[in-house]
Formats: structure tokens, sequence, C-alpha cells
């Protein structure tokens, strides 16, 4: 798999970012390879995933959509994780939040932004220590029962967290930082990965 992250396209951490040219990127990315699209509803608030769906749109059957969902601004709910802008200069406080019933709100609301009927990869982007991990992989083995998504991952888990989600649900792919400096996972992530045959999907890569 050749992957592409969209953080920046959501912009708001980024000094904008123009829809034009972001999907334009998208689709040229997919032309030179590029088979796996990464996002999250975080991205923006919303907008990542409003312009990746609209980039896909008619080449749907070229990518793997790969989104994530415990990162919400619309509620005060769960654990508090940072305060930013979003684009139009509103204060938006961030919460950690993957209870059961907030993943589901959060993957409707992903279906329609994307513009999609189901996402292929459903990824937990931080842990929560308010919610019981039996209860979030609980919750995504739903979804995926339901058909509204067809794999489950996680991102910035430790093994531990990996370990614990395993008595509940088959993982597909861990999410963690890792570049030239930030090496850490090699320690434990990446022998545990490789054992149980989880996928890494790296971010910050450069």
């Amino acid at each position: 798999m050749v992957s592409l992250g969209t953080w920046v396209t959501g912009g708001w951490w980024w000094g904008g970012s123009d829809e034009k040219e972001s999907i334009e990127a998208i689709r040229r990315a997919v032309d030179l390879g590029v088979n796996l699209i990464d996002t999250a509803p975080v991205y923006g608030f919303g907008r990542s995933e409003t312009i990746v769906g609209k980039a896909v749109k008619d080449i749907r059957e070229k990518v793997l959509i790969a989104t994530k969902c415990g990162l919400v601004w619309d509620k005060e709910e769960g654990s508090f994780y940072f305060e930013s802008e979003d684009q139009e200069g509103n204060k938006r406080k961030v919460y950690r939040n993957l209870k059961p019933e907030s993943i589901r709100e959060e993957c409707e609301r992903s279906l329609k932004r994307l513009g999609v009927d189901v996402i292929d990869l459903y990824q937990c982007h931080w842990p929560d220590p308010t919610t019981p991990i039996a209860d979030t992989m609980g919750a995504l083995a739903r979804l995926k029962e339901e058909g509204k998504i067809r794999a489950i991952g996680v991102s910035n888990f430790t093994v531990e967290m990996m370990t614990e989600c395993e008595k509940y649900v088959e993982l597909a792919s861990d999410q963690p930082q890792y570049n030239m400096l930030e090496r850490k996972i090699e320690e434990d992530i990446l022998p545990f990965a490789r054992e149980r045959g989880i996928g890494i999907i790296c971010y910050s890569p450069i």
C-alpha cells in the first residue's frame, strides 16, 4: 500500500487550504500510484473528510479510505485534549471520546462527509482514558458486522492497549509516529506488530 495523509488538507493548523488545489493533489497522487487515503474528522473539523470525499467521488474503486474516530469537538464529554481555532477563527475544544454512542455518531457523519457507503479502515485516533477498551472495541465490532466499516485499526496505542483490543477484535493496523528522529516504536510496537500481523501506517514520517 502507498498512502497519502490529509491532515494538511484540513487546513486549520497549516494556514488554511485551498479546496480545488487539495482535490487536484489527491487525484494526482492516485494517478501516481497512491491507493490509500488517510484522513480524520478532526482535521479541519470535518473539512479534510469533505474534500477527500469530493476528490475520490468518481475514482472510489481505485483507493481505500481510512478515517478515524475518538476526537470530538461538538460536546464536552470524555477527556480534554487540546483547544484550537478553526478556519473561521472560532475557538474549539477537542476531547478524546471513544464511548460507543459517540463512535456511532462519528461514523455516520464520516460516511456522509466522505460520500461513501463503507469505510475501509476505521481507526481510534487516540486512546480515551475515560472509556474501557472493551466498550470501544465492542462498538467497532458492531459497525463492522453492520457493514459500515471493513477493518479496525488504532493510532497512538501502546502494546498493552493493543493486546487488550485483540481480546475483542482483530486489529488490521496501528498508526504511530515514526521517522528518523522519532524511533521509539522500534523497541516494542514494531516487533509486536510483526508478530501479530498488524500493519503499520506511520505518521509524520518526514
